[in-house]
This record gives structure tokens, sequence and C-alpha cells, in this order.
């Protein structure tokens, strides 16, 4: 029978790791969105916001950031993927039923919505960062004061529209597993932090769902109000304009696109 070797390290180091690295990576979730609902504010807040990001901060503080924004993911994935295997191997059969019956429905299927995760992770990275998925991206411009740079604002109207449906749905299901991921891993955070007891149990619960949703929310909103701007005469975001916009490009030429004032 093939078997996996996995490195032997002390339960309480996993427990450990798996926390800090789920922390960390709940604080770039929340950075991470609250620079997105920039564009709620305007195109200039958006893509100032991106600018600062990819070109104003030092060369070596963003790769150093990178670096270990990945080794973080590969740490928390690793663990994930020992501890699996070795609740695999532990489990007996007999107790199935009652592990499953204590257990919640997030916790059972931590795995399954990491995997999801994962997944959409890779697939945002290939779309927005990459541009593999859609590599006219690069050639949207916005005119920031004196400096001609990257118009993520557009980006992510062309990327969220009607056209491209199916992707807005897949981002919006992605986020609903990463609430679900979240619910069960803040609160086991806590629990490996020694924070959670018979009295504090239910209150920290709620505020790790409290926190997923509000997450999901978030992140949702962005497609769904692409796709409302873009079918209603709400105007939450600039989507009618963009997509007049790129209705006569060639998708080949740079493009500095018009937004209202």
């Amino acid at each position: 029978m093939c078997q996996i070797w996995f490195p032997k390290i002390p339960s309480l180091i996993k427990k450990y790791l798996m926390a800090i690295s789920g922390f960390a990576l709940i604080l770039f979730v929340i950075g991470h969105l609250l620079g997105n609902l920039q564009i709620f504010q305007s195109p200039q807040a958006m893509n100032q916001y991106a600018y600062f990001i990819h070109q104003v901060l030092p060369t070596p503080i963003l790769w150093l950031f990178r670096m270990g924004l990945l080794l973080v993911v590969m740490v928390h994935v690793a663990i994930a993927a020992i501890l699996k295997w070795e609740n695999q191997m532990a489990r007996g059969q007999q107790y199935q039923v009652k592990r499953w019956i204590q257990a919640s429905s997030a916790s059972r299927y931590m795995a399954w919505s990491g995997v999801v995760l994962l997944t959409y992770i890779i697939f945002h990275l290939m779309h927005f960062t990459v541009q593999t998925v859609h590599p006219e991206f690069s050639l949207l411009q916005y005119q920031l004061g004196e400096q001609t740079v990257p118009d993520v604002y557009g980006m992510m109207i062309y990327g969220f529209c009607s056209q491209f449906w199916y992707i807005s749905l897949f981002y919006i299901i992605a986020q609903g597993f990463l609430c679900w991921h979240l619910s069960h891993g803040a609160a086991s955070i806590f629990q490996t932090l020694g924070l959670r007891n018979e009295r504090t149990r239910y209150p920290l619960y709620q505020l790790a769902w409290g926190l997923g949703i509000v997450l999901f929310i978030g992140f949702a909103a962005i497609p769904t109000a692409v796709l409302l701007s873009e079918k209603t005469d709400l105007e939450l975001v600039y989507t009618q304009a963009v997509l007049r916009q790129v209705e006569s490009w060639d998708g080949e030429s740079a493009i500095a696109l018009q937004y209202p004032k």
C-alpha cells in the first residue's frame, strides 16, 4: 500500500503554525478587501491605491511581502495536509458517526473548501495580476496626475461585466467558500491560543461567523455592483461608461478610459 511521507512535527507546533498562518491570511484578506472597496469611491482612488502598492512601495519591500505571503500560504496548506492525513490514519471507523455529529459542517469540509479557495487564489492571480485570462488588461491606462498608470478600476469593471458573467459567478461562489472556511478557521485560532472556553465559545463563534459574512458581503459586492450598474439605472460604479468605450476598442492598442466627473 502506498504511503505518504510527512515530516514529524510536534502537535503543538503544528497547531500554532496553523493558527499563526491562518491569522496572517485573515489580516491579508481584510486588507485586500479594504483596498478593493476603493472601487466604490472613484476611479482615481482605486488606481491611486493600486499605484501605491505596485509603484510607490520600494521594490524590495513589495517582493519581501509577496514572498512572505507565499510562504505563509505554503505553510498553511502543508500543515493542513499533514493534519488531514494524520486524522484519517488515527480515526477508527467505529467513531466516525460520533465525530461527524460533534463537528460543524465547516470543520468537516475544511480541506475541500481549502482546495476551492486555493483554486480561486490561483485564478485570481491569473486574472488580475498575471493577466493571462485577459491579456488586454495590460493595455488599459489611467492618467494619475502626471503619471500614466495601469487602469485597475477599468480592469475590474471590464472583468466582471455580463460578457464574463461566469467569472463573476465563480468569484461570488468562491467568496462564499471563503466565508465558510473562515467561520471555522477563525474560531479554531481562538481555541489554539487558549482564548475559547465554555463561557466564550458561543460569542467567539458568532464573531468568527460575523467576520466571514462581512468579508463575503464586501467581496461579493464588487462583481454584483458591476453587473447591477450595467443592467439597471443604478450607477454604483461606472460600468456603462467603461463598456461604451471598450465596444469600439480593438483590444490590441493602449486605451485611456474616460470617466464621468
